[in-house]
């Protein structure tokens, strides 16, 4: 029987810090006990990487963070033979790594890599939990610790780009989003050192950007940028500068759009 939630060991003073807007930490504790697979969606920077990094520190497991690419390839994951020393040796990739340690695989943004990525990743997300290596015969079976997570913006994905429902079906998927305008500004605060009442305009900001997603911008402004803009105003920078720098500029090279954003943001503040 699994043992409660509420009963799990306390997080080790090195996990990173996270705040939880629901019940993303149990539900992902719990797949980990029950040996399953995990698919996080959300949008850039609303926290899905620190989340892993949080829970992995929390299980006090080891972490392999692979950031997912158009070139990369199955033999990137399993591993390949590389010369050393005059003699060609097996090295294991980061999935053949964390299956024998039984570490967590992070597989960030999954749906850019290639699909023979995801042929390799199938049968060890589902009750198989193995890894045949097709260059050395081995036939790897997953230590019992070990956990495969992978993340994904569902809203910046075109038709081409996106989970077939047979691999979206083989994980247990938690939903992520920016958080709460008060919990926001308590992590931006938190992570800045910058006072709560000086974040809460920069919050109020980012979160009329956001609304601008799909029209003017691509992806809407992420916690991470208005942590970076809250730093920047810790360290001395004016307000303006640091919007500019660390809000606007990074989300668009265009001079009428980027005075666009300058207004939003000026009015979201007052």
């Amino acid at each position: 029987m699994l043992k409660p939630f509420e009963e799990a060991q306390a997080e080790p003073p090195s996990a990173p810090f996270y705040e939880p807007a629901g019940l993303e930490c149990e539900i992902f504790e719990r797949a980990f006990r029950n040996r399953l697979p995990v698919l996080l969606k959300g949008p850039t920077g609303c926290g899905k990487t620190r989340f892993v990094a949080h829970m992995a520190a929390r299980l006090g497991r080891q972490l392999h963070t692979v950031s997912c690419h158009d070139d990369l390839t199955a033999a990137d994951l399993t591993g390949r033979y590389l010369l050393k020393g005059g003699d060609t040796v097996w090295v294991d990739g980061p999935l053949t790594r964390a299956m024998r340690e039984g570490a967590i695989l992070y597989l960030d943004e999954v749906v850019e890599a290639r699909k023979d990525v995801t042929v390799v990743v199938h049968p060890v997300t589902d009750d198989r939990r193995t890894l045949t290596l097709e260059r050395t015969g081995e036939r790897i079976e997953a230590d019992p610790r070990f956990m495969l997570v992978a993340s994904y913006n569902p809203g910046y994905q075109n038709i081409l780009k996106n989970l077939k429902p047979s691999t979206r079906q083989r994980f247990v998927a938690i939903e992520f989003d920016f958080p709460a305008f008060e919990a926001e500004v308590a992590i931006v605060s938190r992570e800045s050192g910058l006072a709560r009442e000086r974040c809460a305009p920069l919050v109020k900001a980012a979160q009329a950007l956001r609304r601008l997603k799909g029209q003017d911008l691509e992806e809407g402004a992420s916690t991470r940028l208005v942590v970076h803009c809250a730093k920047l105003i810790r360290d001395g920078l004016d307000y303006d500068g640091a919007l500019r720098a660390a809000l606007f500029e990074p989300l668009t090279d265009d001079p009428e759009v980027l005075r666009g954003l300058a207004r939003v943001a000026e009015i979201a503040t007052g």
